[in-house]
C-alpha cells in the first residue's frame, strides 16, 4: 500500500505575477460553501468541479491538489493511497482532498490509463462476483464486476480510516492534525474505471450499516464515462434506493462507448442512478432512457477505429455509434465547463 500526502497552495504567491487579468485563480471564488450548501444534484459548478478532479486523478497527489486549488479548494489537504497488484489486476489509486476548513471531502477514483495494460485487463476482468448486499434483512446475494469490485476493496480500508478522521474533526493526511471543522460534505467522483470504482464505494457506504456516520454526510456521486458495475437485479435495488437513484449522476460525452460495457456476451449489466448527455458545445440534459449494454463485439473495433480517424483530418468527421476519442477525461472537463468560466490553466472562458 502506498500513500502520498501533500497540502495545497492559496494561490496568493500568483498575485504579483505578470498575467492577463482573465487568469486569475481560483476558478470559484466560494467552491466550499457552494459544495457544502447545495442540496439539489446535478449542480453545474460541482458537475465541472468534479470532472476536473476526475481528469486530473491521472497524475499524482501533488498535481490534484494543485488544480482543486486553481479551482477553488485553496489550501487544500491531499492524500493519495494506492494499491498495485499487477498478478491480481489490482491498480487501485484513491484520492481524498479535503477543503481547507475541514467541511468537505472529494474522494476520486483515478481510472483507466489508456497505455497501462493492466488496467485494461482490469476492466476486461469481468468475470461477475457474487456478494451479499444488505438492502434488506437479511442481505440478498447480486454479482457485479468482478475487476472494479476487487478494485475498490484494494484500498477501502484505508479509504473509509481517512474519511473517519475527517467525520472526527482531523486531516484525511496520515499525520490526522485537528482541522477547524469536522466534515460536513462527502463527494464521491472518478472517470472510466474511476467511474466504476466510485459508483461501487457508493452502493457500500449506503448499504453497509458500519459506514452510516460517512453515508449521512455522502451528499452526491458524480460519475464521467462510467462502464455497468451491477448485474439488473441489484441496478433495480439502487434505483429503489431514494439516494442512489437521485444523487448517483452519470455523464455520458457524445458516442463515448464505455458506458456501454460490458458488452452482453460477458453477461447482463445494467446501469443505475441519473444519466445525463454532453457534447461538443452542448449542455448536460438529462435522458429517459439509460444507455444499453453493447450488443455485439464489432462497437469494440469501431471505437479504436473512431479514435484512430479522427487523428486523420480527411476522416474526422465519419460517424461512429461507439467511439473511444470520446471518452477522454478532457472532453468532458470541456463541456462541463460553464459558459463565461476560466479552466483550470486560468484560461477564460
Amino acid at each position: 500500500m502506498k500513500t502520498q500526502d501533500c497540502v495545497a497552495p492559496d494561490y496568493g504567491y500568483l498575485r504579483p505575477m505578470k498575467r492577463p487579468e482573465s487568469a486569475t485563480f481560483p476558478v470559484y471564488k466560494k467552491l466550499e460553501e457552494i459544495l457544502t450548501d447545495t442540496t439539489e444534484h446535478p449542480d453545474r459548478v460541482i458537475a465541472h468541479t468534479l470532472a476536473t478532479c476526475s481528469g486530473y486523478a491521472y497524475s499524482d497527489a501533488a498535481t490534484v491538489a494543485m488544480i482543486m486549488a486553481r479551482v477553488g479548494l485553496e489550501g487544500n489537504h491531499c492524500r493519495q493511497i494506492s494499491q498495485d497488484v499487477d498478478a491480481m489486476f489490482i491498480c487501485s489509486h484513491a484520492y481524498l482532498v479535503q477543503s481547507s476548513d475541514g467541511r468537505v471531502v472529494i474522494l476520486c477514483y483515478r481510472g483507466t490509463e489508456p497505455m497501462n495494460f493492466i488496467n485494461w485487463l482490469t476492466d476486461a476482468d469481468v468475470n461477475p462476483e457474487t456478494v451479499a448486499v444488505p438492502f434488506a434483512d437479511p442481505p440478498v446475494s447480486f454479482q457485479v464486476h468482478g475487476g472494479f469490485y476487487r478494485n475498490v476493496r484494494a484500498t477501502r480500508h484505508e479509504v473509509i480510516h481517512a474519511l473517519e478522521r475527517a467525520l472526527e474533526g482531523r486531516s484525511v493526511r496520515a499525520k490526522g492534525k485537528l482541522m477547524p471543522h469536522a466534515l460536513e460534505a462527502l463527494y464521491i467522483t472518478g472517470h472510466s474505471l474511476g467511474a466504476a470504482m466510485a459508483a461501487m464505494m457508493a452502493i457500500m457506504l449506503r448499504t453497509e450499516e458500519a459506514y452510516a456516520p460517512l453515508s449521512r454526510k455522502l451528499r452526491a456521486v458524480y460519475t464521467y464515462g462510467q462502464p455497468m458495475i451491477a448485474d439488473p437485479a441489484l441496478a433495480k435495488a439502487c434505483d429503489a434506493d431514494e439516494f442512489l437513484h437521485d444523487n448517483v449522476i452519470r455523464y455520458v460525452f457524445g458516442s463515448d462507448v464505455v458506458p456501454q460495457l460490458p458488452p452482453t456476451v460477458s453477461g447482463p449489466f445494467a446501469h443505475f442512478g441519473q444519466e445525463r448527455h454532453c457534447g461538443p458545445g452542448t449542455s448536460a440534459v438529462p435522458v429517459t432512457q439509460p444507455t444499453q449494454q453493447l450488443g455485439n463485439l464489432t462497437g469494440l473495433v469501431a471505437a479504436p477505429l473512431a479514435f484512430l480517424t479522427h487523428q486523420l483530418r480527411l476522416f474526422r468527421n465519419l460517424p461512429f455509434q461507439q467511439s473511444l476519442y470520446d471518452h477522454g477525461p478532457q472532453h468532458y472537463i470541456t463541456a462541463l465547463t460553464p459558459a463565461g468560466v476560466n479552466s483550470e490553466y486560468g484560461d477564460p472562458g
